[in-house]
């Protein structure tokens, strides 16, 4: 999921919870169970257990100790809210691909249960952020990404098709305009609005289809001291267009890179995947102008997204993000002429508010 802090990032938390926690907790009090019934198998230690990342989703995470001086990570996904065996089937496709992924080792997919390794403690943003050089990081990624790109196959996973495509767009004017800008669209606007999306989407849908992560960026990929990166948040995976994931990973909501930046990796990119017969057009051009669009795409969606996390889900963590994408969204509108409609929808909710940041609270839920 968008956002997501996702397994093996950020041990917060030292010491294992206390007993009134887990008495308060039935689904850990079960989990810290059946981690006891395998807990020969693999050494573990559960009364080690705690809390080891936070998540946009149902899903949390555990890490916990074993014999051996390691940890490993136990998830702990409620069935009737999450599918573990997608998780787990494709961990399974990716990693057969040559991606890095948590090695599934133990299992109860009735409880959503899972006991996997752990890729560690540091996301490529906290290295970045610590001063790490970004070109040995971005380029084992690209790697990584050509790796993944070029193990496709039909029929395994989902079609990122016209619905959800368009589902996915629709988040902006249901959760940024409404709900978040609280602004009322005149009915030319909706009706350009329907315009660029059909633009974006026939542009999406003439890429070849390759597999794709979905949120391959900076928080969820790990840095690793062999077979770097390490790649979480992938139960999402479809077979989509070919950009769509370079532009994640160029165009990340947490961090921001020169456009001069950005070309030398696509072009880093391009190169590769040529090499390992990826289908990505002979013209670098070409590529270039379906990375914006569909970039374009995925900005409106997760600025729908940021704005649906805060005001449904009560999670402004991600309000501060918002900027970014927004910049993003705009460099793109702002350099073709086909999304002049959306450049004046823009320029008018800007007037409406000036900081995307702003927004009306969501309510607390009645007593």
């Amino acid at each position: 999921m968008m956002g997501s802090e996702d397994i093996c990032c950020n041990d917060r938390f030292k010491h294992p919870m206390g007993q009134e926690s887990v008495a308060s907790d039935p689904r850990r009090h079960a989990l810290t169970a059946w981690l006891e019934s395998i807990a020969g198998r693999f050494g573990l230690d559960p009364g080690t257990l705690r809390p080891a990342s936070s998540d946009a989703s149902f899903r949390r995470y555990f890490r916990l100790d074993t014999e051996r001086a390691g940890t490993l990570i136990a998830m702990d996904a409620p069935p009737d809210r999450e599918d573990s065996l997608r998780f787990v089937k494709i961990a399974l496709l990716f990693g057969a691909a040559g991606v890095t992924t948590p090695r599934i080792l133990a299992e109860d997919l009735p409880q959503g249960f899972l006991l996997v390794s752990d890729l560690g403690q540091t996301t490529y943003l906290q290295a970045l952020e610590a001063g790490a050089d970004a070109q040995p990081l971005y380029l084992d990624a690209l790697d990584s990404l050509v790796r993944l790109q070029a193990a496709t196959s039909a029929d395994v996973l989902p079609p990122y098709d016209r619905d959800r495509l368009l589902a996915e767009l629709r988040l902006f004017p249901d959760w940024y305009v409404a709900h978040h800008l609280q602004a009322v669209l005149e009915p030319d606007e909706r009706a350009a609005l329907e315009r660029v999306f059909e633009r974006l989407i026939a542009s999406a849908l003439a890429q070849p289809a390759v597999f794709v992560h979905r949120d391959y960026h900076s928080r969820n990929l790990m840095q690793l001291p062999r077979g770097n990166p390490g790649v979480l948040d992938f139960q999402d995976a479809v077979l989509g267009p070919a950009t769509y994931d370079l532009v994640s990973l160029l165009r990340d909501a947490y961090i921001e890179w020169p456009q001069e930046q950005q070309i030398e990796w696509a072009v880093r990119y391009w190169e590769r995947a040529r090499a390992a017969g990826v289908p990505v057009p002979s013209d670098f051009g070409e590529l270039w102008r379906a990375m914006e669009w569909i970039g374009l795409q995925r900005g409106l969606k997760v600025l729908g997204i940021f704005a649906r996390l805060y005001h449904r889900d009560g999670k402004d963590r991600y309000l501060a993000d918002l900027p970014l994408v927004m910049r993003h969204t705009r460099r793109v509108v702002e350099r073709y002429t086909a999304f002049d409609e959306l450049r004046r929808l823009l320029d008018r909710l800007e007037a409406l508010s000036p900081d995307p940041c702003s927004g009306r609270r969501p309510e607390k839920p009645s007593e």
